[in-house]
């Protein structure tokens, strides 16, 4: 059985849950658990990785700076979400001396800051309303490399180009191959997130058939760069870009607020009291299905319950049916030469009328 790895880009626990971030996050796990009836298939999401960031730690610095010690443990999304929205208003980025103490936290013991930990409890619930697979959002899991030992490994391949000792950042260097420099670590041993993504995926991908990177489209220049590495180092790479949803035309990053009323619980309240199968088949024929890979569409709640009610009819059809070729059907839905499961093509094929007698069986295995 082939060996398949999924590495999504992960949601910094900082901000509640958008629309976009749904989204991605339905898409990742039907293509973990279709791909999963086929192969030995892992699904790799680490908090743990990018917990380092600047993002992340500045968050939690400025928490700490301007409100204190505080007891997050009854804090809602939406209160947690404003908070982040004031630490990106503030304009002001705290040095690095700040941050250090967090990321040797981090680093140590994989240690949360309480805010981000009730973030990521309110996340848990949210991910079992959903039907998602949790792939550990609580779990300390540190990357195989440290810091150090990847820039020694990429510097032994000329991989990448360290300033350091000029008082200088580090660059993944791929300009052999036509690829522009791109900064990994800053001159005062910063790490930003591609920094994270090779820690993580330089020892591990080479273990495996097939990787799929599945990323926001705006993250295309780095994961070409991520993809094009792994490649040299002897994985097989393929990548999944997928837009974001905009909300009234406008895709708006969370630091800007534009998620009240557009939330897990929001979208849940939206579509009524719809049961969980029925709910968890719907948000994704709506969000996979509809809103597909690259559209621009505005998210609308009218057209959510509508595949809502879509699903409802769906999984009634396939009541009493007859067992069905599942794995015969889902190995038709994967890419030219793919190992893994496309999600948009499974579940756009899923509201054919060709395919409506085995739809129910499928969606028992793959999205409820």
């Amino acid at each position: 059985m082939p060996r398949v790895l999924i590495a999504p880009v992960t949601v910094t626990p900082t901000k509640p849950l958008t629309p976009s971030h749904i989204k991605g996050l339905l898409w990742v796990d039907v293509m973990y658990r279709a791909t999963a009836a086929l192969a030995d298939t892992t699904y790799r999401y680490s908090n743990t990785t990018y917990n380092v960031t600047a993002q992340t730690l500045g968050y939690w610095e400025f928490l700490d700076r301007t409100i204190g010690d505080t007891d997050y443990s009854a804090q809602t999304e939406e209160e947690l979400g404003e908070s982040y929205m004031r630490f990106q208003a503030e304009g002001r980025r705290p040095p690095f001396a700040a941050l250090r103490p967090y990321l040797r936290a981090v680093e140590s013991s994989g240690w949360v800051h309480p805010a981000s930990a009730r973030l990521l409890e309110l996340w848990t619930g949210h991910f079992a309303r959903l039907g998602l697979h949790d792939p550990g959002l609580t779990t300390v899991r540190h990357p195989a490399f440290g810091l150090e030992e990847l820039i020694d490994h990429l510097a032994a391949r000329d991989l990448c180009l360290d300033c350091r000792p000029d008082n200088g950042p580090v660059y993944l260097d791929l300009t052999r191959y036509g690829m522009p420099l791109r900064q990994i670590v800053t001159r005062e041993c910063q790490p930003n997130y591609l920094a994270g993504a090779l820690r993580e995926l330089v020892p591990l991908a080479t273990s495996y058939d097939r990787t799929v990177l599945v990323h926001d489209r705006e993250l295309t220049d780095d994961y070409l760069l991520l993809q094009r590495l792994l490649g040299v180092l002897g994985a097989e790479v393929v990548r999944d870009a997928v837009t974001r949803v905009p909300v009234d035309g406008v895709i708006r990053s969370s630091r800007f607020g534009g998620w009240h009323g557009y939330t897990v619980p929001s979208l849940v309240e939206t579509c009524g009291d719809a049961d969980p199968e029925v709910l968890r088949l719907g948000m994704r024929l709506y969000f996979i299905a509809v809103l597909g890979r690259g559209s621009d569409r505005s998210f609308q709640a009218a057209l959510l319950r509508q595949y809502v009610d879509r699903a409802r009819t769906i999984l009634a059809g396939g009541a009493g049916a007859a067992t069905h070729d599942v794995v015969g059907y889902l190995r038709r839905h994967r890419p030219r030469g793919g190992l893994h499961v496309d999600p948009y093509r499974l579940t756009s094929a899923m509201l054919g009328r060709r395919d409506r007698a085995v739809a129910g069986d499928v969606a028992g295995q793959v999205y409820c």
